[in-house]
């Protein structure tokens, strides 16, 4: 795989899904005059894309904004049906899935490769880079070894390149049920102070048994913040206020 930082991306068409009908990009319509970050990965619902790569773009995004990037998009060799579909799975909203079903742009890169031996056909090595104005700018290329290595082009890497001191968004969870008032006020805390969140509904994505076990309370919400189980809506609200002390 070629490193070809300075140049132009390819210029090509992609055929590109908006209220059920077709509706074609091309390569200017998403880089000309602005500063894109790309992913690129062998293909849309496949473990390691699923699992890390793309959620961990999409939960970085405010990030990357706030850090001069314009818009994070992820390509991959797959036709606009199934991108739309794996972007509803995995509720990517932060994120600009492109199509790129006929390998155009992917073999533009020189990153296109031939994965028959998994049934895959050609598809795209594993890699990221920054783009302005149409120019990369900078290119994390995994390593070519056996298999899907994934060391490189992840997340953290693009953001650490473009500023190593970047904040990041803290990973907060909260077990909630329906129609809970002091649920929704620990929402209400989270979202004033800013922190995205991701809500754990007992009776639908987890079970009593697994509140108990988890916190050792039958109540909800319950907190975590960075691994640390922080407890209900008033110690929420006490730990928030000497969470913000601290940062005075």
């Amino acid at each position: 795989m070629k490193n070809i930082e300075g140049q132009n991306v390819p210029q090509v068409i992609f055929k590109t899904r908006q209220n059920n009908e077709f509706v074609d990009l091309n390569s200017d319509d998403i880089f000309k005059g602005r500063t894109v970050v790309v992913f690129s990965l062998p293909g849309a619902f496949t473990p390691t894309c699923s699992s890390t790569h793309l959620p961990r773009y999409n939960e970085l995004a405010k990030s990357f904004r706030e850090n001069g990037v314009d818009e994070i998009v992820c390509i991959s060799v797959n036709d606009a049906f199934v991108m739309d579909a794996w972007k509803k799975n995995q509720e990517a909203e932060n994120v600009t899935l492109i199509p790129d079903g006929n390998g155009e742009f992917t073999e533009g890169m020189g990153m296109l490769v031939d994965k028959s031996d998994l049934g895959f056909g050609k598809r795209s090595w594993r890699y990221s880079m920054l783009v302005k104005d149409g120019v990369i700018e900078k290119m994390f290329i995994e390593p070519d070894v056996p298999g899907d290595p994934f060391e490189v082009s992840d997340a953290d890497t693009m953001l650490a390149y473009i500023n190593p001191r970047a904040e990041k968004p803290k990973a907060v969870s909260i077990i909630t049920k329906p129609g809970c008032p002091f649920c929704a006020r620990a929402k209400e805390m989270l979202e004033a102070a800013g922190m995205d969140y991701e809500e754990i509904v007992l009776g639908r994505d987890a079970s009593l048994r697994s509140l108990r076990a988890m916190t050792g309370a039958e109540t909800v919400p319950q907190v975590f913040v960075e691994g640390e189980h922080i407890g209900g809506s008033e110690v929420l609200e006490e730990w928030l206020t000497t969470a913000d002390s601290k940062a005075a």
